[in-house]
């Protein structure tokens, strides 16, 4: 018997499980994987992208009913492992209602000051580095950044001159990286396996260093590897969680808890909920609303490789972002999205993408040439995207939206640059996060079980309590109401914060 049993030990649980840590009660934290071992391979992009060393092998559905594996990584730290550690704010203007050129953004039920505070508490506990007001789009504070911006590498800053100089404004890039790791860190210290790689050398500023490593100091938190959860059962009255049913090899287990905290990843704990459907909750449950799984978005994105007519020798370029066409600006009438850099190409992961290389290049001088860019725009929610489960299979059913802004991101990137005379051909690159930026790569899930203050219309409420249970709370991705165009980690473990904080004040005792 536990007071507290946390599900999932990515941005949201293992946040939450931080928050928590110095409340006195006793908590278990599930993770369906185990640790990622710190090993030569982290750093290896065959291992990581061409074998999928560390993804799961399980199979999903898609749409048409067609599987596939998904990129998705079952382990402590959840995907936050293996994310590139962009950690931004939403904008102010992301809480409110926004027209695109393909449909509405929502207004969320909350606004950016309700998690202001919580998300300067989040930079400080990520290590977060950047330079607060470079960003033209980004909430003001008063506060700088805990840390100051990564320096930019000699040819980096070249290229952030020259889109400078043809009118954009390059800002720096809010990067979580930690210069001063545990003491059991062994591995070498170096930045420049990020996006997609686990970090061997322990400095990235992920969920399970930066929060889980913490809670876990205090003797009243107890974490529980390879342990997947598979069913929530409740009482007779349907009101409250009585029992967490666990698979643990060969056997299951159930286990007991006054307050559930569900934090596996969007997708996910959706699953969970439509697998635990019973006489009250025949659709699955906290699912009256029958939103639970509605409203997936994990953004339009795309990676594209630039090739600069000058060797790039950057081991680390993921140090700016261009946020001009954020909003509706420079003559478009809606918002385009965001522009960050990426982590620098290899041979193996460029002729993974490429089946010939680009006129006068072999595969190996291309990733010697390459300047690697992200482009994101807002995915919109729809209630046809939809996770559901079938015969114990997830299945996502996922329709692109958006895509003219996208679009028009893309033109407008690929201008700047040629603009300069110093890039000379453009490859969009599909092979990043192993399967491409389709549904097999859902990096920024969210959406599933939407915030909202009407049970008919959302499943949880402004501090993420499931509107249909007393002692059930959703703390990943899913509460999302709109994607925003920036990676969502930081918002988040901002409000992995705010509600922690609130059930130590008002539901704990």
């Amino acid at each position: 018997m536990y007071d507290i049993i946390i599900i999932g030990t990515g941005a949201g649980g293992s946040t939450m499980a931080y928050q928590l840590a110095d409340s006195g009660k006793k908590i278990l934290i599930l993770e369906r994987g185990d640790y990622v071992p710190v090993e030569k391979e982290n750093w290896s992009s065959i291992e990581v992208f061409q074998k999928n060393r560390y993804t799961t092998t399980d199979l999903w559905l898609d749409k048409n009913g067609n599987t596939f594996r998904p990129g998705m990584h079952y382990n402590v730290g959840g995907n936050t492992k293996f994310y590139g550690a962009a950690l931004f704010r939403l904008r102010e203007e992301d809480f409110k209602e926004i027209q695109h050129y393909d449909g509405i953004s929502p207004a969320w039920p909350i606004q950016y000051d309700d998690l202001k505070s919580y998300y300067l508490e989040a930079e400080k506990l990520f290590h977060v580095h950047g330079k607060r007001g470079s960003d033209p789009t980004e909430p003001f504070d008063s506060e700088p950044y805990p840390h100051s911006a990564l320096p930019h590498e000699p040819r980096i800053q070249e290229i952030f001159d020259e889109l400078t100089n043809y009118g954009l404004h390059p800002f720096e890039l809010p990067i979580g990286v930690n210069f001063e790791p545990h003491s059991t860190a062994n591995a070498p210290y170096t930045l420049d396996r990020f996006d997609g790689f686990p970090d061997a050398s322990e400095r990235k500023g992920d969920a399970h260093l930066c929060a889980l490593s913490k809670a876990l100091e205090y003797s009243n938190v107890e974490l529980m590897t390879n342990a997947k959860v598979v069913k929530l059962n409740t009482d007779h009255s349907g009101k409250r969680i009585t029992e967490v049913i666990i698979e643990q090899g060969e056997g299951m287990e159930t286990l007991t808890a006054d307050l559930v905290i569900l934090s596996a990843g969007a997708i996910n704990s959706a699953a969970i909920l439509l697998q635990s459907k019973n006489d009250q909750f025949p659709n699955g449950l906290a699912n009256s609303s029958d939103q639970v799984g509605r409203n997936y978005m994990f953004h339009q994105n795309t990676a594209l490789i630039a090739l600069y007519t000058e060797p790039n020798p950057t081991k680390f370029g993921k140090t700016f972002g261009i946020n001009d066409f954020y909003h509706s600006a420079r003559g478009y009438k809606f918002p385009l999205g965001h522009i960050q850099m990426l982590g620098k190409s290899d041979e193996n992961q460029i002729k993974a993408d490429s089946p010939i290389p680009a006129p006068g290049f072999t595969f190996d001088l291309m990733a010697k040439h390459a300047v690697d860019f992200w482009l994101t725009s807002e995915d919109l929610p729809d209630p046809e995207n939809r996770v559901t489960v079938e015969d114990g299979q997830i299945k996502i059913s996922y329709t692109d939206n958006n895509q003219k802004g996208h679009e028009f991101l893309k033109t407008e990137l690929i201008k700047a640059l040629k603009a300069s005379g110093k890039f000379e051909s453009f490859l969009f690159k599909g092979y990043y996060f192993s399967k491409g930026m389709d549904i097999a790569s859902p990096a920024h899930q969210n959406g599933t079980t939407r915030m909202g203050p009407d049970p008919e219309t959302s499943v949880v409420d402004t501090y993420c309590k499931a509107h249909d249970l007393e002692n059930l709370y959703i703390v990943d991705g899913g509460f999302f109401v709109s994607s925003g165009a920036v990676n969502p980690a930081l918002t988040i473990i901002a409000m992995a914060l705010r509600v922690g904080e609130y059930l130590k004040k008002h539901v704990l005792k």
